[in-house]
């Protein structure tokens, strides 16, 4: 499997450190030529510095070395404190090559830390934390695409290491399996999602996806479905039969026309099976793909007609 930058980062004693007037040049102004530093401006009597901390801590961790962080009491360095005219605390400065380059004051909301966090790591020229997990999505994706799903799905599961959370990788998991025709193993991965992205566009892609793959490990010869829709146009269950063939041999186009016919002769055909399966192969499709936005097109028409 190829390196995507996944592995652990520095440890956090290497991340954040407690730093006063004497080291004030070192550990800041020195180190951030190299790499951002966030000083944090606390004092132990500031009951919001005793929230933020925590959180600024975790943000810093978190980037795995893309930033690190030091600690200031005012108390113990007032005279830098005045030079850069901190009025309250908890305040909050990024260093990048030695100039203060972005800040806040006060207690802010975890999402509002970690875009700060994003902000400078991105000031200094790197990659935030979320835009190298999704470089590392569309690298796995590029692996699935090529046809090594073992080495995509290593990819998928270890960038779900890092961010459990990631639609994108755990949609990519499933489909990694599904590749693999593990289609039991995908399915007990899409059961297992977090609740946070069950709804999510790609596991409901992954989900349709694999409904097509169990139609297909039933599904029967293109050759004799197509003779017995020749034989009986109006055999709705054959057409169906078809287009399910059809997709599983890799023709989406096709299978899409087929379904089309069936709901302009019958849209109300078994419960409306047809427009059923066809959005089933919208969902497992890009939005964007061409058979989804044309078979979307013709199916409205025919709709409103």
């Amino acid at each position: 499997m190829m390196d995507l930058g996944l592995s652990a980062g520095p440890a956090e004693a290497d991340l954040i450190k407690d730093g006063s007037e004497a080291t004030f040049m070192q550990d800041v102004v020195e180190a951030s030529q190299t790499v951002p530093i966030v000083v944090d401006f606390w004092a132990p009597w500031c009951g919001p510095c005793k929230t933020l901390g925590p959180q600024l801590e975790a943000a810093v961790t978190a980037a795995k070395g893309a930033v690190k962080m030091v600690k200031i009491n005012v108390d113990e360095a007032q005279a830098i404190a005045g030079q850069l005219r901190i009025q309250s605390i908890p305040t909050v400065y990024a260093f990048w090559q030695g100039q203060p380059v972005d800040g806040f004051q006060g207690a802010v909301p975890q999402s509002e830390i970690n875009e700060f966090i994003d902000r400078v790591i991105k000031a200094a020229g790197g990659e935030a934390p979320a835009d190298n997990l999704n470089s590392a999505v569309e690298a796995a994706e590029e692996m699935l695409a090529e046809g090594a799903a073992v080495d995509a799905a290593q990819t998928f599961a270890a960038i779900l290491g890092e961010d459990a959370n990631h639609a994108g990788a755990y949609g990519g998991l499933v489909r990694a399996h599904i590749a693999m025709d593990d289609l039991d193993q995908a399915e007990a991965i899409l059961n297992g999602a977090p609740a946070e992205i069950s709804d999510s566009t790609e596991l409901e892609a992954a989900h349709a996806q694999l409904q097509l793959a169990r139609q297909a490990a039933d599904a029967g010869p293109v050759a004799e479905l197509r003779a017995a829709v020749e034989a009986e146009p109006d055999n709705h269950q054959a057409r169906l039969d078809l287009a399910q063939a059809l997709y599983a041999n890799g023709d989406a186009e096709a299978a899409v026309d087929e379904l089309l016919t069936i709901f302009g002769k019958d849209r109300e055909w078994n419960d409306g099976a047809a427009k059923e399966q066809l959005f089933t192969i919208f969902d497992a499709l890009k939005p964007t793909d061409p058979i989804v936005l044309n078979g979307r097109r013709r199916l409205s028409s025919m709709i409103f007609a």
